[in-house]
């Protein structure tokens, strides 16, 4: 694992295989690329003669923390573009799940050159899964600046893990003007309205219907409601060179996921992940140049 800077941000990555087709994964939520499943997938890939990295993506594991940007998401895929690009390995296949399938897409959309193909899951989408969304990532954050400044806001659980693995963070916490980080974080939440013709936040229906990347889209469970079976079917069809895919678990893998994430060591929302490797390299050999 090493470090470096795009853009004036410091991002923690590694990456797995010495040769190939390249790759990078993304985990949703705030989790790092050390939640069980994403390392796990990336090696199944690089085991397969790919190039995989996985990365801490800004306000998430060992990376630095990030405010800027016309959300959260859209932030993190410039980043990535640009990591990518530094590092020589674009274009790559975007992949990623839940959060990552957002920034996976809007990676691809916002900076096309640095993508070869696209595979997608567990996209957010609905308006519960959405609105949900905006107040988990936005809410907290939001409403302890406004009541309490930047320092209420680095006593949150929900940034216990950024400032352990980078203090640094803290710092930069901190030199944020409350006003401008509370703007932010309304900007931030507004993104993920389910409103007007965005299936994806941050991407307009029309601009998806441009977006020519070969993509894999795997069909959400019918009993998830925060990553709707619509939402992946009709991905697929905005999408004009997309498949959709079945997944390789069974209808309520993000349920008993969700479930089992307190659990005992090991356990996580990613864990299934490394099952997803076979269906991903027979796409790419049959797609990809």
């Amino acid at each position: 694992m090493v470090r470096t800077r795009v853009d004036d941000v410091s991002v923690e990555y590694e990456v797995l295989g010495a040769e190939g087709r390249p790759w990078v994964i993304t985990p949703g939520g705030r989790f790092s690329k050390d939640s069980p499943g994403v390392r796990e997938l990336a090696q199944a890939l690089a085991d397969r003669g790919n190039r995989v990295l996985i990365w801490d993506r800004p306000n998430c594991g060992a990376s630095d923390v990030c405010f800027t940007g016309t959300s959260e998401s859209a932030m993190q895929a410039d980043i990535l573009a640009g990591l990518l690009t530094q590092l020589g390995l674009a274009p790559a296949v975007i992949a990623g799940g839940s959060g990552g399938s957002r920034v996976s897409l809007l990676t691809a959309a916002r900076h096309r050159e640095v993508a070869s193909g696209l595979a997608l899951w567990w996209i957010s989408g609905g308006v519960y899964g959405l609105m949900v969304l905006g107040v988990h990532y936005c809410g907290g954050s939001l409403a302890a600046a406004w009541n309490g400044g930047m320092e209420a806001v680095v006593t949150l659980p929900e940034w216990a893990e950024a400032l352990e693995r980078n203090p640094a963070s803290r710092d930069l916490f901190l030199a944020q003007d409350r006003g401008e980080f509370v703007a932010t974080m309304e900007r931030w939440m507004a993104a993920y309205c389910p409103c007007g013709d965005e299936l994806v936040p941050g991407l307009p229906d029309e601009q998806a219907r441009r977006l020519d990347v070969p993509a894999l889209v795997f069909r959400s469970g019918a009993s998830d409601c925060n990553h709707t079976r619509a939402t992946s079917e009709e991905l697929a069809r905005l999408l004009p060179a997309a498949r959709l895919a079945e997944p390789p678990w069974g209808d309520d893998e993000w349920n008993r996921r969700s479930a089992a994430r307190p659990g005992g060591r090991g356990e996580g929302l990613f864990t299934g992940w490394p099952r997803l490797a076979p269906a991903l390299q027979a796409w790419a050999d049959e797609t990809l140049e």
